[in-house]
């Protein structure tokens, strides 16, 4: 029966977070060099094991590519070590002598995470990595169409966490994935912080838990290539980036913005690619398969070849063919292809120059990918740093693939495989989480100055400055003159003042300087 399904979901996941719960408190008291040594082996086992996890994932979900996902794996596991094998996340790890004031990592507990089918084993690696990183433990929830590769990617890192000295259970995923164990997860007093990697109702169900949890934005990014463009390494960069893995990362490109005078040549280059152009009629076909009458992906669909996705379609493509584009003029309702592909699908748009390319960059990021990732093909710097700061994107990339340059491979941006899209996305964050966000800080604070010091401080409201004029002149003798004989005769005034009125003659002072 259903019920006792949920019932025996909901128990093993309660048995799993105590047994987290009971090792994380030995992961806790790891020095760092112990933790330093157990993450080091997690690491190189899930590398060890890249191929094999690959194949597992390829074959279980029928998504994406192998040896794009090798290279995931590895991504998630030697990549991210680099970055994270000096990290400080035990004892202090900040003092700041000048203040006074000393920083000490503290592990948040158990961490409950949610991945998704379409990065599966590199996820379940990644969190795994940078939650023991941080002393915590984890207890990760699969997603139902990837639960076995997804087990055995967790199992391989948690196997060469306890042989480095990680107490057993300080890694568990649950065996049979479903609603009623991923809200016991999330639900759980026992889970200290959750992770929700996948869909919009994962992320949105993990803010509802009543717990702190880092989630995800959905991904609409737009990529514009600017006239100044290297225009055929920028089709390049384009075609690989979407390609990859047949476009299972939420960073990589959606939609193409172009410049009316380079369009023909960017045409020209991405086919030379494996891009191919749609007819309209192709397009309308595709769309069909690839996205439900509201714009919601089809499973089915998602993660899938340009050649099986033109087969479903029911029309013909050159062999060798890596990305479908099509041609459309608008952004939202009756333009399915304006919205979020999970992928090797690409919408093109001509844009007349850049102010156009920015208003339409801003409608796609508005309609399906707030705070996500943008990418710009340009050499023209005044024109990046105006969607730098135009854009409502946290990631804007610059010559280089969006999908591999938004988790950090090929930008200098952190590494990771979770990325938060900031308040307009609806995270927290804002950047690529890593062990440095799974650390509570606690701060311990030296006295710096007694209570008369203070006082005296805040009543001189000399630590106040007036605004500075936008073209500061010197002044004149005069002008230093009346200044002084007015700080004078404030002087002489405050002598007979008590304290009440002394306090309002300067709030009265301050609110005059800001109002200048």
């Amino acid at each position: 029966m259903e019920l006792d399904r949920d019932l025996a979901m909901i128990q093993e996941v309660r048995d799993l977070v105590r047994a987290a719960n009971k090792a994380q408190k030995v992961l806790g008291a790891m020095s760092q060099e112990q933790i330093d040594r157990v993450v080091a082996a997690m690491c190189e086992a899930g590398a060890r094991d890249a191929v094999r996890l690959a194949e597992m994932a390829v074959e279980e979900t029928g998504i994406g590519r192998v040896e794009d996902k090798v290279l995931k794996n590895l991504f998630a596991t030697t990549y991210l070590y680099e970055h994270i094998k000096d990290m400080k996340t035990a004892g202090v790890v900040a003092h700041d002598r000048q203040n006074g004031v000393v920083e000490i990592a503290v592990p948040m507990g158990v961490v409950g995470a949610v991945s998704p089918t379409t990065n599966p084993t590199s996820t379940a690696l990644n969190n795994a990595i940078i939650a023991v990183k941080a002393r915590n433990a984890l207890v990760l929830s699969p997603h139902p169409r990837s639960k076995k590769c997804t087990r055995e990617a967790l199992e391989t890192v948690r196997k060469a966490a306890v042989q480095a000295g990680a107490p057993e259970g300080c890694l568990g995923c649950i065996s049979d994935p479903g609603i009623a164990a991923t809200e016991e997860l999330m639900r759980n007093d026992g889970v200290s912080v959750i992770i929700a990697t996948g869909g919009p109702g994962i992320v949105k169900a993990a803010y509802s838990s009543g717990k702190p949890a880092f989630g995800v934005g959905a991904g609409n990014a737009p990529c514009y290539v600017e006239r100044s463009a290297d225009i055929a390494a920028a089709a390049k960069l384009i075609v690989q980036s979407k390609s990859f893995d047949n476009s299972t990362i939420c960073a990589s490109e959606q939609s193409v913005l172009c410049d009316s005078s380079v369009c023909a040549k960017v045409r020209s280059e991405l086919e030379k690619n494996g891009a191919y152009f749609m007819s309209d009629d192709e397009r309308v076909s595709l769309e069909k398969i690839l996205l439900t009458p509201d714009n919601g992906m089809i499973a089915s669909s998602v993660g899938r070849s340009a050649e099986t996705l033109a087969k479903m379609a029911g029309f013909s493509i050159p062999k060798g063919t890596l990305v479908l584009v099509g041609k459309i003029q608008g952004i939202g309702k009756g333009y399915p292809l304006s919205y979020e592909k999970l992928s090797p699908v690409l919408a093109f748009y001509e844009v007349k120059d850049w102010e156009e390319a920015c208003s339409h960059a801003i409608h796609l990021l508005e309609l399906g990918g707030l705070g996500h990732t943008m990418a710009l093909h340009s050499t023209d710097e005044r024109i990046i740093m105006e969607f730098a700061n135009r854009k409502p994107a946290m990631r804007i990339l610059v010559n280089t693939l969006s999908s591999l340059g938004g988790v950090g491979g090929t930008t200098g941006l952190f590494p990771a495989l979770t990325l938060g899209c900031g308040t307009g996305g609806g995270n927290i964050i804002s950047d690529n989480l890593g062990p440095q966000h799974l650390v509570n800080r606690k701060r311990l604070a030296y006295g710096q100055r007694d209570v008369e010091e203070l006082k005296r401080r805040l009543l001189s409201g000399t630590n106040i400055a007036a605004a500075p004029s936008a073209s500061p002149v010197e002044k004149t003798a005069a002008v230093r003159e009346q200044e002084q004989q007015a700080s004078s005769r404030n002087a002489a005034d405050e002598q007979g003042m008590s304290e009440e009125e002394l306090v309002r003659r300067i709030v009265g002072e301050v609110f005059k300087k800001l109002e200048r």
